[in-house]
């Protein structure tokens, strides 16, 4: 005791008074705060808002380039966090991913497009969708495990079951996402090569029976027969294409619509079975993901910025 100043004495003999005296220094310090943080939330809520608007905007009337920031977006905002937190698992998967995607896409906008790219194309984004949904759905079902506890059978530590799933449920998602946005824009461009498919306007060819609009390949096996190699599949507008090849440019593109007349494609009658229309729902869970993804980050850090500049705490 005769160490301490005769402030901390007193604080150690009258400890009841010494809270009280404390508590009221607190909030003498931060008096007013509430009404900072009233105006900060409504920053945010309506910086989420007009954010919202002129996203939507955006998208409606320069879709190419909403598009290609997006993607951007998506492709570079994780990288961020990845190397100022030092995942660098994340980082090699990361950079094999690009490196092969890049490779891909390089392949996609070359003119002439040689006959097997848009396959190699389509394969290789659709093996990503489906490694992607397996993991999503592992990830899911890890942390749900958690929850009720089931992780204590394997004598799993709760915070390590719960940080494989939700990092698994990260890599499913974010991969899922990022490979429809490059697919879209590499089926846009080898579809636009063909010349059988135009974003507006009419086609520059004219569509043969016997040709798949997607790829321009021959189309060898009739639709009421079984193929060995592959079935042809043919759309409510009569046009025929190899089953592959419109189940890519459905599900991988996120096209809905026949890649030459335009008409709306019917995805229930294509996916009749049960077991894959989730793979459908999933695709449209990535979609709605990609705003949270790309634009979070950025809405928040000028919510940020905003505060700053009115000296908000």
């Amino acid at each position: 005791m005769s160490d301490l100043s005769p402030e901390e004495q007193w604080r150690f003999s009258h400890p009841g008074q010494s809270f009280r005296v404390e508590h009221a220094r607190m909030h003498a310090k931060h008096r007013g705060h509430e009404a900072m943080h009233a105006e900060m939330v409504l920053i945010l809520i309506a910086t989420l808002v007009v954010a919202q608007l002129l996203l939507v905007q955006w998208k409606q009337r320069h879709p190419r380039s909403y598009n290609m920031v997006t993607l951007f977006q998506m492709w570079v905002v994780p990288l961020y966090f990845t190397v100022k937190l030092h995942w660098w698992r994340f980082l090699v998967i990361w950079i094999l991913f690009s490196a092969i995607t890049a490779f891909v896409t390089f392949r996609a906008t070359r003119k002439p497009l040689v006959q097997t790219t848009p396959r190699l194309v389509y394969k290789w984004f659709l093996l990503i969708y489906k490694i992607s949904y397996a993991t999503g759905i592992v990830g899911y079902m890890a942390v749900m495990f958690t929850l009720f506890g089931l992780n204590l059978l394997f004598k799993i530590k709760p915070e390590d079951a719960m940080d494989f799933g939700i990092s698994l449920l990260f890599y499913g998602l974010y991969y899922g996402v990022l490979e429809r946005d490059f697919a879209e824009m590499c089926a846009d461009y080898m579809a636009s090569t063909i010349g059988f498919y135009s974003e507006s306007g009419m086609p520059t060819k004219h569509l043969s029976d016997s040709v798949c609009a997607v790829c321009g390949q021959q189309i060898f096996v009739d639709v009421s027969e079984e193929g060995i190699i592959e079935n042809t599949y043919r759309l409510s507008c009569n046009h025929v294409f190899h089953e592959f090849c419109i189940r890519g440019w459905c599900i991988v593109g996120k096209k809905q619509t026949c890649p030459y007349c335009k008409e709306k494609v019917d995805l229930k009658r294509m996916f009749s079975n049960p077991w894959e229309r989730p793979h459908v729902m999933y695709g449209q869970l990535l979609d709605w993901l990609r705003y949270l993804v790309a634009w979070q980050p950025v809405i928040i850090g000028l919510v940020q910025g905003i505060n700053y500049i009115l000296g908000l705490e």
